[in-house]
């Protein structure tokens, strides 16, 4: 077990402890073992925490820990199934409060990348004006070969930060190898793959190239969408490091007032927030993850504009048809529908009863009926709808966790901007028009066509599969004859891994004692 990784994660467990984290916990409900050395941890807590509301105690202790923290709580915010619905709802507010670093910092990254210097890049190259955990955004303006200037964002990476996360991964890694060792009903999580889920997020959101990928496919998707749009990226001047777009002139969606006082339709755009997510989710299986109100602007011309793409979401095919359904079931009440697509995508299994589960979504749906549509919620209906599917042994789909936690933060936005928003109502129109076009008879045309297109290439590749399946079965026969061997990098790979289990038993009881109860915690 690497010390350093260790000394670390002792580190985060006492700046936790010190912020009083672990005084949310109830203790009644742990076992007298966990029970004592949460009790011995809370010796340290600070008295000046005491009087803190638990969601503020988290958010103060990640805050402390530094950028990779703040990126971790944001990330178990849309993972509700792992830490818990209620920890879930309060990390949703976990904004960075990183400082900026300084500009001669952020002009080295640039040059460093493009081998140029800043000035002849940019015909003006400004202070930051937002900083977060990752990167932080500095507005500058490039210069046209007709002599025009043009004002851009530019996002600058946080020197260091990648090397920072891959030592504070080790410690999540060496957390989470504990909790599935010796917490055994933690296992059905499965932390480490949870832990390979955050260490593959991060590592896509620091290569800035990939958003602007991002951005260009959803300004594909969304060309002829009324009042949508995404920045443009500038290619460039955009490289692993470095992104750099179209600034946006405009209002946040967080000034209600303001934008009250321009002089727009406020309940229109609450509308057009929920309809174009459901857009990008139903039709397209892409969308963005992240849109609270800092993320999105009201530009000029009224247009809603969605920037900072480093974290967004992608459904199948399945799992479009899967949104679609339940949710023009429960807006028809057609409650035995919503259970047969369950079963039909193999989210629940086959052994359980479809009727008996059916009356399970009755109890969901019914209730939101003969209300007033402020009084409705979609986001807080597939949550139940997540819990429910739980006692039906329905297995984690971390798609749609991420796609239900992203439909409570925009309903949230819409609801700022009509309180009175009828979700079902606004939401009708681009559900029925996705299952008309998909599910209906033009929609069962296209998959045929699909179809027979598979069919024609898998006959084109009938030779090859002919060479794979001979090559495989004299394998076969040379492992009959020989027997199954291991080469020289398996067996020291195997070496290695029973090395560090019988180091990790070694480990002192109470480290062990106190990262269990942080396990629990979490």
């Amino acid at each position: 077990m690497p010390i350093a990784s260790l000394f670390r994660l002792a580190r985060a467990g006492f700046v936790m402890a010190r912020e009083g984290v672990f005084g949310v916990v109830d203790l009644p409900d742990l076992p007298p073992a966990q029970r004592l050395a949460l009790r011995t941890i809370r010796l340290l807590e600070r008295r000046a925490v005491r009087d803190k509301a638990a969601d503020k105690r988290l958010s103060d202790a990640l805050t402390r820990l530094g950028p990779s923290y703040v990126k971790l709580g944001q990330f178990l915010a849309t993972r509700p199934d792992v830490v818990g619905r209620e920890i879930a709802t309060d990390l949703t507010a976990l904004q960075d409060q990183i400082p900026s670093f300084g500009m001669e910092e952020a002009k080295r990254v640039i040059e460093s990348h493009f081998g140029r210097p800043v000035e002849q890049l940019f015909a003006s190259f400004e202070e930051p004006v937002a900083a977060a955990s990752i990167a932080q955004v500095h507005p500058a303006e490039i210069e046209d070969p007709d002599g025009t200037r043009r004002k851009v964002a530019v996002k600058v990476l946080r020197p260091g930060v990648a090397e920072r996360f891959r030592r504070d991964l080790k410690s999540y890694y060496l957390m989470a190898r504990l909790m599935e060792r010796f917490h055994p009903p933690s296992r059905r999580l499965r932390p480490v793959a949870v832990v390979d889920t955050l260490a593959r997020s991060v590592e896509l959101e620091m290569d800035f190239r990939l958003e602007a990928a991002a951005l260009s496919e959803m300004a594909e998707n969304t060309r002829d969408d009324p009042g949508f749009r995404v920045p443009e990226v500038n290619w460039t001047r955009t490289a692993k490091a470095v992104l750099t777009m179209e600034w946006i002139s405009g209002r946040k969606l967080s000034d209600v007032a303001g934008i009250e006082a321009d002089g727009h339709d406020l309940p229109a755009i609450g509308a057009l927030v929920i309809q174009s997510f459901l857009r990008h989710a139903v039709r397209d299986g892409f969308f963005h993850a992240d849109m609270h109100q800092g993320n999105l602007f009201l530009d000029e011309d009224g247009n809603l504009v969605a920037v900072d793409f480093g974290i967004t979401g992608r459904l199948g095919k399945a799992e479009r048809r899967f949104l679609a359904e339940i949710l023009f079931g429960f807006i028809t009440r057609d409650y035995r529908r919503v259970a047969e697509v369950h079963f039909e995508a193999g989210y629940v299994p086959s052994d359980q009863d479809v009727d008996v589960f059916a009356q399970a979504i009755r109890a969901i749906g019914e209730p939101i009926h003969g209300h007033d549509a402020s009084e409705i919620s979609m986001a807080r209906l597939l949550t139940q709808l997540l819990e429910v599917t739980e006692l039906f042994n329905m297995r984690t789909q971390t798609q749609l966790i991420m796609l239900q936690k992203t439909m409570v933060v925009v309903e949230g936005v819409a609801r700022t901007l009509d309180p009175h928003l009828d979700m079902w109502r606004t939401a009708e129109p681009v559900v029925r028009g996705w299952i008309e076009r998909n599910l209906g008879p033009a929609g069962r045309l296209q998959d045929a066509a699909g179809g027979l297109v598979a069919l024609g290439r898998l006959a084109a590749d009938l030779p090859i599969l002919a060479e794979r399946a001979g090559r495989l079965s004299g394998e076969l026969e040379t492992m009959a004859e020989k027997g199954l061997r291991f080469d020289a990098a398996t067996a020291e790979a195997i070496g290695r891994a029973e090395a560090r289990h019988s180091r990790s038993g070694r480990i002192a009881l109470w480290v062990i004692a106190a990262l269990i109860a942080v396990a629990v915690f979490t």
